[in-house]
């Protein structure tokens, strides 16, 4: 008797996607007007970041004017950079390669960090304790500082910026996961399936994240907006990622110094970071918003 609510709960929870992609399709028509905005944002930058190569009008690295810092004209809608580079062009390209790395990056933490969350969390005992200590140490050093220390060893490449922020910020995927799994791991079905002889497996996937992925959906977004940003300023710095590629952080640097003669040019890339995060943000909020509707 004490069992059937649980399992009717889990039911619910578990329903078909069809019926989880039309409650989402009704939710998303009866949005506000903000958010469908972000979306669209959202939607464009996607486009943006698939088809560079067929929208950009000239190559990534290609120079286009043997005057470095041109202005706006007719045939450089943005002018062009330092070493006379079509700054439209780069930014177009900047969205695939900010945006792309971005979401690898937070895939891979999500998946590292999350996995060692939920085993964490269903092992308990000395498993969680060892674990849960070695994230602390990695937690105790900003993140930032560590991340230029470990490129400046390293090296900057695609492979090791991507690797280097996707274990520093598997740490908080780790404390959230570890925390939301706790919760679940102490209820009744759940020890019910250990006793059946369930695999480690088996109870992540059926038991365990039905009942926190609203809320790892959420954070994903959030987490995101963490990594983009954190990218965007190793390239600022320097550090990011590694040219003569495009990103909207190396390009806020290349052009800084138009700021002093009035060109507006260095905000256009930073206006693309701004937007893209806050876009997000909403989405996360609004999401947060329904799932929790939902499960009321």
């Amino acid at each position: 008797m004490v069992e059937m609510p649980n399992t009717i709960e889990r039911s619910s929870l578990a329903e078909p996607t069809p019926g989880r992609r039309s409650r989402f399709s009704y939710a998303l028509r009866r949005a506000p007007l903000n958010v469908k905005l972000c979306f669209a944002i959202v939607a464009v930058y996607l486009f943006a970041v698939v088809f560079a190569g067929l929208i950009a009008p000239f190559g990534e690295s290609e120079l286009v004017s043997p005057e470095p810092f041109a202005p706006w004209n007719s045939v450089n809608l943005l002018g062009t950079d330092q070493l006379g580079r079509d700054v439209l062009s780069r930014l177009i390209y900047g969205a695939r390669n900010s945006i792309g790395i971005a979401v690898v990056t937070t895939t891979i933490a999500f998946l590292l960090g999350g996995t060692l969350g939920i085993i964490a969390a269903l092992f308990r005992g000395w498993v969680d304790q060892v674990v849960a200590r070695v994230i602390d140490v990695f937690m105790a050093i900003p993140q930032l500082i560590f991340a230029l220390m470990l490129l400046s060893i390293f090296g900057t490449s695609i492979q090791n910026l991507i690797i280097i922020i996707a274990v520093l910020d598997s740490t908080r995927v780790f404390r959230l996961a570890r925390a939301l799994a706790m919760n679940v791991a102490v209820t009744d079905y759940v020890e019910a399936a250990q006793l059946r002889g369930e695999s480690l497996l088996w109870l992540i996937a059926h038991e365990i994240l039905p009942n926190i992925r609203h809320i790892l959906v959420a954070e994903f977004g959030l987490r995101f907006c963490f990594v983009f940003l954190t990218i965007s300023s190793l390239s600022f710095l320097g550090l990011g990622v590694p040219p003569p590629m495009a990103d909207w952080g190396s390009m806020v640097r290349e052009n800084a110094s138009l700021i002093t003669f009035g060109d507006l040019t260095p905000l256009v890339p930073a206006t693309a970071i701004a937007v893209i995060t806050v876009a997000i943000n909403f989405i996360v909020d609004w999401y947060l918003q329904i799932s929790g509707a939902s499960n009321g």
